[in-house]
């Protein structure tokens, strides 16, 4: 018999002492734990949950934007459904086109690691400080703006409707106290650009930099680059998000400077972000100490409201300090992941920047991503201030710590 042998199993059935054989493989993905070896050596030692799968070759991980993969390719069998990342057959995925890299992304299956985790922490301390400041978030504020943001009927890259919803922005942040600017931005063969708003901290001796940044473009896939794209979702969300907390932080003075980025270009690629990244100096690339990334934060696709933090190793720390803020601040179930894919805390991370992407748990249930459905009748503003909430803890941590 060739191929491989593949099978699942609830993580606390799962001792990874039992595949130290050298030859079968796990990888753990939040509740279940998938487990493969040769055909000929079997994982029938790890597993007694019934038969295992016979795969033609390798396992895969599939990393996706909503459900884009799946939505593409019906006819590929899912193994492992956990949202954004799915585990497949690597013999039945077809070779990504240009479009499809951008939407999802396959690799060989992790080994013996955990690619998505569910950290159990306890709630900490409440400060009086925190508490004030997270009082302080509005609801109708951050509905206000989102309205602001959805009017135009597409925000495309290139569009006169990502025009005037940055030039909204822009203002709105500029009476908040900001020093705002429009940076232009090199699209393939368009252009977009950036918005930047600037405040810098008062704190003596050096300074390091914090970032709150989102994507303020929308795309309609289905009908193309003309078709409506309100993008309330995706991401008006995370753009309002980015203007709620600028608003918030903006009645304190920091010890460090802050940047709040909502970029253009992201659907196209990340060229907002990549763009961003690249023109800093290797001086300023040093300075920022942390950057939290907000895209789709207020569909709520679970039963209880959920969060996906997603980071990599170099931005461990940052994720480890938004799951304390969930469990001290929230009522969010949260997960987390350190491999990362197609939202602007990318760039960063690629220059060795630690940032992390706050995004809405199980996104792959929200089919409306990428089309005209993306309306904002269809979100859930609650569960948006309550990532919110975890955010604006995080950065006002970061913001006043004396030591950069």
């Amino acid at each position: 018999m060739t191929g491989v042998e593949f099978a699942t199993l609830p993580t606390q059935l799962f001792d990874s002492r039992a595949a130290g054989d050298g030859a079968t493989r796990w990888a753990r993905l939040a509740d279940d734990v998938v487990v493969w070896a040769p055909a000929d050596h079997g994982v029938s030692r790890v597993t007694s949950r019934g038969p295992a799968s016979l795969l033609d070759s390798a396992p895969a991980l599939v990393t996706q934007v909503g459900a884009a993969f799946q939505l593409a390719h019906p006819e590929v069998e899912v193994l492992v459904d956990h949202g954004r990342y799915l585990v497949v057959d690597a013999a039945a995925v077809p070779t990504p086109t240009a479009q499809d890299r951008v939407c999802w992304r396959v690799q060989p299956l992790p080994q013996d690691t955990v690619i998505v985790d569910r950290p159990a922490t306890d709630a900490g301390a409440r400060d009086p400080g925190t508490a004030h400041l997270l009082a302080q978030l509005s609801r109708p504020s951050y509905e206000g703006c989102l309205g602001q943001l959805t009017s135009p009927r597409t925000r495309h890259s290139f569009s006169d409707g990502f025009r005037d919803a940055a030039a909204a922005a822009g203002a709105m942040l500029t009476s908040f106290g900001y020093t705002v600017t429009q940076v232009p931005v090199r699209v393939g063969a368009g252009r977009s650009r950036n918005v930047i708003a600037a405040r810098p901290g008062a704190g003596a001796g050096p300074r390091g930099v914090i970032v709150a940044t989102a994507h303020l473009d929308s795309v309609n896939h289905e009908d193309g680059e003309t078709g409506p794209a309100p993008g309330a979702d995706d991401n008006a969300s995370g753009a309002a998000g980015v203007v709620e907390l600028g608003r918030v932080l903006a009645t304190r003075a920091w010890h460090h400077d802050l940047r709040l980025i909502l970029f253009g270009g992201e659907e196209q690629g990340l060229f907002g972000s990549s763009g961003h990244v690249a023109g800093l100096t290797a001086a300023q690339r040093r300075r920022i100490l942390a950057v939290i990334n907000m895209d789709m934060v207020a569909r709520r696709n679970t039963p209880e409201p959920g969060v996906l933090v997603e980071g990599a190793p170099v931005s461990r720390t940052l994720v480890d300090d938004l799951v304390a803020a969930a469990s001290t601040w929230t009522g969010l179930t949260v997960s987390t992941s350190l491999s990362p894919f197609a939202s602007d805390h990318v760039a960063f991370i690629d220059a060795g920047i630690p940032a992390a992407l706050t995004i809405e748990d199980n996104d792959t249930a929200n089919r409306d991503v990428h089309s005209a459905r993306d309306v904002v009748s269809t979100l859930d503003p609650a569960l948006a201030m309550e990532i919110l909430r975890m955010n604006l803890a995080v950065l006002a941590g970061y913001l006043s710590r004396r030591t950069p």
